[in-house]
């Protein structure tokens, strides 16, 4: 796939994985489900046969790797800056759409690998302005493991965290000392909710933010289990950032109905009021913001070959756990799911301003 249409690529590919995951299994899609299920049930693999991350071509992204596609920058944005650098560890959505197993392989080809890399290409890039950029690829569970509630779908998400859990053990082991970044969107960000439960002593210290987008949270079902806390001020670090981005008329209940009364990582039951909402433009907890404040919205041109930024053009408050943006928006595409979901857009929305924010915490980090 051309790398130069990478923004039309992420917007279809995300309406597909999301729009069924949260819309069409809540309307009761039994024929959808029936055709997105993987066949068979899930088989573990043989032991050993992970990937190996001490290789580079088990990454995606990484310094010195050749086309790195997380070094992509809209047009008039400096890529990187000079010095000590951070390092941001990125898990990249769900980019498998075959049926044909519970797990992508590890030598994944055609479109499916196209994607992960357009998706560390159009989000990741977000953290190159102050920091190097590591995404690996991982043996991801299939889409048709958000439809199900069942034990193949929990193994394949385990299997999917496992990878990830050992990607980012190598990550520490090449980055002993830097300041880490983590970020992740959709699946991504579920493995990387449990990651920051299972690595908190390795992160202790260490951790500038969390990036948990487009993935509910709850601060008090989750996060206690994680020693984080949301994040309040936009200089504030070893805190947590989410959001999941929806316009009005909004219909939200396609999450909630989905996630209310799910255990936390606590084991505590997960509610309504609790669910996290950080504004992008603000940096905190539960904020509204201007569009005149945006840093820039990620715009495809006319025939998806580059992208330039548009400030002042979307505004965003916190309601009830979600981010309802406001303002100018521009039409980013026909992939806005049902409910007025903008889960597509979750950093297009607010590129400028997550690059932006970053930055500002990783400043006040070292100033201490």
């Amino acid at each position: 796939m051309c790398a130069r249409r990478f923004l039309g690529c992420i917007f279809i590919l995300t309406l597909i994985v999301v729009g069924g995951a949260f819309a069409f299994y809540q309307w009761g899609g039994e024929a959808l489900v029936k055709m997105a299920t993987p066949v068979g049930h899930f088989q573990a693999p043989p032991k050993g046969s992970g990937p190996d991350y001490s290789k580079a071509d088990s990454w995606l992204a990484m310094p010195d790797l050749a086309g790195n596609r997380a070094e992509w920058v809209p047009q008039g944005v400096v890529a990187s800056k000079p010095g000590n650098q951070a390092a941001t560890f990125y898990i990249h959505p769900t980019t498998y759409l075959e049926r044909d197993r519970w797990n992508a392989p590890l030598d994944l080809a055609g479109q499916s690998a196209d994607r992960s890399l357009l998706f560390v290409q159009s989000q990741a890039s977000v953290f190159n302005g102050i920091s190097q950029v590591w995404a690996p690829e991982y043996r991801q569970a299939a889409y048709g493991a958000f439809l199900l509630r069942s034990r193949d779908a929990d193994e394949a998400l385990n299997l999917a965290y496992r990878d990830v859990l050992a990607a980012f053990d190598e990550f520490l082991r090449r980055n002993p000392t830097s300041d880490i970044i983590l970020a992740g969107h959709s699946q991504g960000s579920l493995h990387l909710l449990r990651l920051l439960k299972d690595r908190r002593d390795a992160l202790k210290g260490r951790l500038v933010a969390a990036y948990v987008v487009g993935w509910p949270v709850s601060v008090t079902a989750d996060l206690p289990a994680t020693g984080l806390s949301p994040c309040s001020d936009p200089h504030q670090s070893e805190c947590v950032l989410s959001w999941q981005s929806f316009r009005e008329p909004k219909n939200t209940e396609l999450i909630t109905d989905a996630w209310v009364g799910t255990k936390g990582l606590t084991g505590a039951k997960r509610r309504r009021e609790d669910m996290l909402c950080t504004n992008p433009l603000a940096g905190t907890k539960d904020a509204a913001a201007p569009a005149s404040v945006n840093r820039g919205t990620l715009l495809p041109n006319g025939n998806l070959s580059e992208a330039s930024i548009a400030p002042g053009r979307v505004g965003a408050r916190c309601n009830k756990g979600f981010l309802l943006i406001d303002g100018d928006v521009p039409n980013l595409g026909p992939y806005v799911l049902p409910g007025n979901n903008y889960h597509v857009y979750d950093y297009a929305l607010f590129w400028g301003s997550i690059r932006a924010d970053v930055e500002r915490r990783v400043t006040a980090w070292r100033a201490h």
